[in-house]
């Protein structure tokens, strides 16, 4: 199976670049998980917000397959606890092949992304920077693994 993180943003500092490998080195060769950044987009003129997130929407769902599963990573989403996610990616290697989770740019998801998605996710009630949201996404599928495997790494 292979998920691909559909992050806005390029540039981030190194660590989060290593943090998100850390991760993802991690996963079984069976999980593929890989990072896709999206240019963010333009922010000039008078509609600037709107139309960059529209922009960066047509760049992400241009990486989506109508057959992938789409979860939008937004504040309006389900939180959910670690044994959810679990079961989240247990579904996921059984029904699909391929996963997009969609990370939105400083100004989050443009509504065709959350439209278009089959799941709204939330990290947090809190707000995290974008680049963070790189790391944990891949450290929260490893231990949602982990723990589906058994392994020692999630301890309830």
């Amino acid at each position: 199976m292979r998920i691909s993180l559909l992050a806005v943003g390029t540039r981030l500092p190194a660590w989060i670049g290593d943090g998100f490998e850390t991760y993802r080195k991690r996963l079984p060769g069976h999980i593929q998980l890989e990072l896709q950044e999206i240019p963010s987009g333009a922010r000039s003129g008078r509609d600037r917000v709107s139309s960059a997130r529209a922009e960066e929407a047509e760049r992400i769902l241009r990486r989506v397959d109508d057959s992938d599963l789409l979860i939008a990573l937004d504040e309006r989403g389900r939180e959910w606890s670690t044994m959810e996610l679990a079961s989240e990616l247990e579904r996921w290697m059984a029904e699909y092949p391929r996963v997009a989770l969609a990370v939105g740019g400083a100004d989050g998801l443009d509504q065709a992304c959350r439209k278009r998605a089959q799941r709204l996710w939330s990290l947090s009630r809190l707000t995290l920077p974008h680049g963070m949201v790189r790391v944990v996404v891949a450290e929260q599928l490893y231990r949602a693994w982990s723990l589906l495997a058994g392994h020692p790494y999630h301890r309830a």
